[in-house]
């Protein structure tokens, strides 16, 4: 198996590049390269979902790309150690009724040795706002990269 760096166990510099190359995968939207970052038997809790395998992950990212329309994300790093990372997000998307709605979570994450993650837990609320109240368009531009996403 090739290596996947930065590797564990990770730095503050090495974590946050890592938060940031899952961002970037996740915004763009394409199930079989987010689905790459995790081991072949990645075990993943997603709200009241339950996901092992990229089979499943990429089955899982399929359908909810289908129905979270226009999806962008911002992912902060929030804590590190070893080879587990805490990380804060906010998404924003639509969905077919046109609907907005900003999805804030909290992951766990944990790498196997090569850099792949192996598990993640996430929880998510969802809070409906108006299209005017969007604060996250495509993917992080380059000046705001590291940068904290606010909450509100």
């Amino acid at each position: 198996m090739a290596d996947r760096p930065p590797l564990p166990p990770f730095t503050r510099e090495t974590a946050a590049q890592k938060v940031q190359a899952a961002e970037d995968a996740w915004n763009t939207r394409e199930p079989e390269r987010v689905a790459g970052a995790y081991s072949e038997d990645s075990v993943w809790r997603n709200r009241d979902q339950f996901v092992t395998g990229r089979d499943e992950i990429v089955k899982f990212l399929s359908q909810k790309w289908e129905r979270e329309l226009d999806y962008a994300l911002r992912k902060n790093l929030w804590a590190f150690d070893g080879n587990r990372i805490a990380v804060r997000f906010q998404y924003e998307s639509h969905d077919a009724a046109g609907q907005w709605w900003r999805s804030y979570g909290n992951e766990l994450w944990e790498f196997d040795d090569h850099g792949y993650m192996r598990r993640r837990e996430a929880s998510i609320n969802d809070v409906a706002i108006d299209e005017s109240d969007r604060r996250i368009f495509g993917s992080r531009p380059e000046e705001e990269r590291g940068v904290e996403f606010p909450l509100q």
